[in-house]
């Protein structure tokens, strides 16, 4: 009895070891995996898309201080008739779950079927011109990637926008012409995010959107941009896509109420 007891103990004794030694082994390996991953992966992670936007645009503006709004309206099917330049570059990076962004975008506009009355000609109604709208935005956020999964990513960030509006304004009655222009600007605050959806190695598809202003610039102002994605190569990558930006602003007798939409063609680099 006592020899079998010490073969117990004995082989008890050599699997316990076995075991630790065991533990012991996957816990390096697991430890060199993490630092592996961790070297693996960089520190930053940042992508820049510059984009060609064919925007229309319809809404109310005010030429000039405390002026009558006057009716814009620019459809899809006139935008390469008086369209000037329309673009943007978007930037996105990310450091672990931390992510910040990027936005630049400017579009000239001219609309040959803008209406309304104007003081100088006695508040005429119905009197015809040209319009000159030249807008530049600005827009800088931050935020968190809340959800990565096998093939989507979630995005939250919030921010500001930086708006610069130039109006020069053209009207004709009878014999009667007369020109008119200002500029104005404001910051709007904004909250949005993105997700992303990876299809397979090539094909990705993104959407990001934000609402904001809420008086404390605009009164409220939305954007949306929705592409669907190519990937070239290790870096780069095509998109192609649509983009909508409306804005309420009305303050100190300065009218801009109007709405920009139309596709958007872009091409990123990632590095």
């Amino acid at each position: 009895m006592m020899v079998m007891k010490q073969k117990f103990k004995s082989r008890a004794l050599l699997l316990g070891t076995i075991l630790l030694a065991g533990t012991a082994t996957a816990q390096a390996d697991e430890g060199r995996q993490l630092r592996f991953d961790t070297a693996a992966r960089p520190s930053w992670a940042l992508q820049i898309t510059p984009y060609l936007w064919a925007a229309s645009l319809d809404g109310s503006v005010s030429p000039f201080r405390r002026s009558p709004t006057l009716t814009v309206d620019k459809p899809f099917s006139e935008i390469f008739d008086d369209l000037n330049f329309g673009g943007f570059i978007d930037v996105w990076g990310r450091r672990g779950d931390y992510v910040f962004s990027a936005n630049l975008a400017y579009t000239d506009i001219t609309d040959s079927r803008t209406s309304g009355p104007l003081p100088v000609l006695d508040g005429t109604q119905g009197v015809d011109g040209k319009a000159d709208t030249r807008q530049f935005t600005a827009s800088m956020k931050a935020g968190y990637r809340v959800h990565e999964g096998e093939r989507e990513v979630l995005e939250l960030v919030g921010g500001l926008r930086y708006w610069h509006i130039s109006n020069d304004v053209n009207v004709h009655y009878g014999n009667i012409s007369r020109s008119y222009g200002e500029s104005f600007s404001w910051v709007d605050p904004v909250l949005g995010g993105r997700f992303r959806y990876r299809w397979n190695d090539r094909w990705q598809v993104q959407v990001q959107a934000d609402i904001g202003g809420l008086g404390a610039g605009a009164r409220f102002t939305w954007e949306l941009l929705s592409v669907v994605s190519y990937n070239v190569s290790e870096h780069f990558s095509a998109s192609a896509g649509y983009k909508a930006l409306g804005v309420d602003y009305r303050s100190g007798g300065h009218v801009f109420d109007t709405t920009m939409r139309g596709p958007v063609l872009g091409l990123t680099y990632r590095f």
